[in-house]
């Protein structure tokens, strides 16, 4: 999401980017934890939605306040912990086979290509493979797609504080 200052005269406060990927768990936070987030009805749309200089640098504040304290800190490793506790997802490209036998499976090859000697040992065949599962049947869960990180809040904290106000487009 591009999330664009008012303050364009400032460099920390002019611009913030986070693809979507890192925006959502930021901005999940930011609306759990303060009131204040929670007058942006569409934080997770680029609609040109935002907040005050006053809101923008209340919440730029409160994360400030939430890092210093440890709790950013706490809530990145339980965040980090609760994704590395999901299960791996069944491969919607191979229908949990392990081989790849659609269109494009077929058109790459992959029914018949030599697999390497790990998945070999995993899977038990020699042959078939899928590039989305490299050929076990099973994907990372889609939820680890989505980062949280202190260091992000921090960037994001700083652009409040000198924003003097945003929009998310």
């Amino acid at each position: 999401m591009d999330v664009y200052g008012a303050n364009a005269t400032n460099e920390t406060g002019s611009y913030f980017r986070n693809n979507v990927w890192w925006w959502r768990p930021l901005w999940d936070y930011c609306y759990e934890n303060y009131e204040v987030a929670r007058k942006v009805e569409h934080g997770h749309s680029n609609d040109g939605d935002g907040l005050d200089a006053t809101d923008s640098k209340v919440l730029g504040q409160l994360l400030l306040n939430d890092i210093a304290d440890g709790t950013v800190g706490n809530y990145e490793r339980q965040y980090n912990a609760e994704l590395a506790e999901l299960d791996r997802e069944y491969c919607k490209y191979c229908n949990g086979t392990g081989i790849r036998k659609d269109e494009v499976g077929n058109d790459m090859g992959y029914a018949t290509e030599e697999l390497s000697p790990e998945v070999a040992m995993l899977t038990g065949r020699t042959h078939g493979s899928c590039n989305a599962c490299s050929g076990v049947g099973t994907t990372e869960n889609f939820a680890l797609s989505y980062p949280f990180s202190t260091e992000n809040v921090k960037a994001f904290a700083e652009f409040l504080m000198e924003c003097g106000g945003f929009s998310i487009c």
